[in-house]
């Protein structure tokens, strides 16, 4: 396994990798030692520092490496990738769109493991009644609130 921190706009950031997969990412703030990654790791690292510079990017594409999480973890983060920037949806949605229309508690604290936050979107996510609800990477709720705000989401003060 492989890791790499790098500066984008939002701070620095991380990514692991083994092989030809990612296996993990981080948001701010975040220090790891300065691998020589591989060219496809370089182009996922720019694609993350433009996506935090404004200039919006989809990482459904990315080789993640599924195998490390389970089948309906799986099946949350691969939905949840239909959800685009600059758009929202409730955990309720999300789980529906997974296939598992009764369990957005379950689809709520799968996010919450979620290896690749940013990538696989999870912040995208809020509570049936547009509240924002829990975000386990660094900085919470208001680092949830700084990439929805980024992305162009349209958010309404309670």
């Amino acid at each position: 396994m492989a890791a790499i921190s790098f500066d984008t706009f939002f701070g620095r950031c991380a990514i692991v990798w083994e092989a030809e997969v990612i296996t993990g990412f981080s948001l701010p703030p975040t220090q790891y030692g300065s691998q020589r990654p591989p060219p496809w790791v370089t182009r996922v690292i720019s694609r993350v520092q433009r996506h935090l510079a404004g200039e919006m990017q989809d990482f459904a594409d990315l080789p993640y490496s599924w195998d490390t999480v389970s089948d309906f973890q799986r099946q949350v983060y691969r939905a949840a990738l239909s959800v685009k920037p600059g758009q929202t949806a409730s955990y309720g949605q999300l789980a529906a769109f997974a296939g598992h229309p009764s369990m957005s508690r379950e689809v709520g604290r799968a996010l919450g493991q979620n290896p690749w936050p940013l990538l696989i979107p999870c912040h995208r996510f809020i509570g049936a009644d547009g509240r924002m609800t829990g975000f386990s990477s660094p900085g919470g709720i208001k680092t949830k609130l700084r990439l929805l705000a980024l992305e162009g989401a349209q958010l309404f003060a309670e």
